[in-house]
């Protein structure tokens, strides 16, 4: 009988602990729950909104890629009249919410306030032009691929696993290009950190206005102590001297600013000086809020500040499927979420690969593509100008023999664009391949090269 009646108030412990830590879970669950859930309804949300993708297998796939064993309780819903996604950890825990607005993506709600992120919206969509039926990148037409690759572009090993989309450009044309299963030339694509190169240019397009210049300081309120002496330069070389934790297994600055914040820019803003401004390299994140902030502000209006990337860059150039979208706060998340398709992408780096001329018309001062081209002066192989001189698997003791004028647009999980001036070639590949998989497209690259020749 004192047996039964211990087991009894032992079941009744036990089912109170678990009622117990189920309730804390709800209530108030850990940072890292939140930032999964997060994740989760971001990703999920644009790949259905913008790529028409199924949210199952959003979810199956490219979430759990992350390698967060967390990942895989996570259980998603949309609500396609509403344009929204919800994830909660095994259905019921830390619910968040992502928000889908036309022409401008998907935004979490990283404090739950939907209808604050309903209220950042475009008032009018700014019209990209149809492409014409001709040859890219006037239109969308590209000719059979090359002889002289098409073994290259059809080799798993060269191309990478988890490719999504490749575009070789030669002398202004496309020359070859392979898409993953379920992927095609319109399948808008996240670039991850090439966005922002894209961030980049639209700063650059705000300094071809005489509306920010690179030796501009003082750049936000908050920054009335030593801060006060950060240029634009600086962060556009990743050298403010501000503290950024750049790490997406745990919760660090990164995941925080992009999962837990709704005003990223305001995040990053309040960030320490650790090292004086141009003394070193550290690479991060949160400058492309920053910088999205500081063009944005100089606009006249939110509505036009919003309208900017169509109206200047994707409408020019006919980059029918690139979206940036925002955070909470209306601000561009300039550091991480661009999509585009790869023929997208590939037009932007041919853009750059002309010096940021399009059609005839300089869209971009020509000073900051040289700066794109050229070192920042410390190791890690970054430019002066939120690109790189090294390619994704390239490091200060390991090169892979590509021309010395190589630079480089790269994103997380296998994106890149290559661009080779001397070459006149560009080479944009996306796909979904975490770094652990040790894949690099230098190779590829590189055997490109050698099969064209001079």
């Amino acid at each position: 009988m004192r047996l039964k009646r211990f087991l009894i108030g032992l079941l009744a412990l036990i089912v109170l602990a678990v009622v117990g830590v189920l309730g804390w879970l709800m209530v108030a669950p850990p940072e890292l729950l939140r930032i999964a859930d997060g994740y989760a309804a971001k990703i999920i949300c644009s790949n259905v909104f913008l790529a028409n993708r199924d949210p199952q297998q959003v979810l199956d796939v490219d979430v759990t890629a992350a390698g967060n064993p967390v990942l895989k309780y996570i259980k998603q819903s949309v609500d396609r009249d509403g344009g929204t996604v919800t994830a909660k950890m095994l259905g019921f825990i830390a619910p968040m919410t992502a928000v889908y607005r036309p022409g401008l993506g998907c935004t979490l709600a990283a404090d739950g306030n939907v209808e604050a992120v309903r209220k950042i919206a475009l008032s009018t969509q700014p019209v990209i032009a149809r492409l014409p039926d001709a040859p890219w990148p006037e239109g969308n037409n590209a000719s059979t691929t090359d002889p002289r690759i098409a073994a290259i572009l059809d080799d798993p090993k060269m191309t990478g696993p988890g490719m999504r989309a490749l575009v070789v450009v030669r002398d202004g044309r496309i020359i070859g290009e392979r898409y993953g299963q379920g992927f095609d030339q319109n399948t808008p694509l996240l670039g991850w950190s090439m966005t922002k190169t894209l961030n980049g240019v639209l700063l650059g397009m705000a300094i071809g206005d005489g509306k920010v210049s690179l030796s501009d300081k003082g750049l936000f309120p908050a920054w009335s102590d030593r801060r006060k002496d950060i240029t634009v330069a600086e962060l556009a070389a990743m050298e403010s001297g501000m503290v950024f934790e750049e790490n997406y297994g745990e919760v660090t600055d990164v995941t925080q600013m992009l999962y837990l914040e709704p005003d990223m820019a305001g995040f990053t803003e309040k960030k320490a000086l650790v090292a004086a401004p141009g003394s070193k390299f550290s690479y991060a994140t949160g400058v492309g809020m920053e910088l999205a902030r500081l063009w944005m502000d100089k606009q006249p209006d939110a509505q036009t500040a919003l309208s900017f990337p169509r109206e200047r860059l994707f409408g020019p150039l006919g980059m029918t499927t690139a979206i940036l979208e925002t955070d909470e706060a209306g601000t561009f998340a300039g550091g991480s979420y661009g999509y585009a398709s790869g023929r997208d992408w590939a037009r932007l780096g041919q853009f750059l690969l002309q010096d940021g001329t399009w059609n005839g018309q300089q869209l971009l001062p020509a000073n900051l593509v040289t700066m794109m081209e050229t070192g920042n002066g410390y190791p890690g192989g970054y430019s002066q100008y939120l690109t790189w001189l090294e390619g994704p698997k390239e490091d200060d003791a390991t090169h892979f023999g590509l021309p010395k004028d190589t630079f480089w647009m790269s994103g997380h999980d296998g994106q890149s664009v290559a661009m080779i001036p001397s070459a006149k070639l560009v080479v944009a590949r996306l796909g979904l391949t975490p770094t652990d998989l040790g894949w690099g497209p230098e190779p590829m690259v590189k055997a490109i090269l050698a099969a064209l020749g001079p």
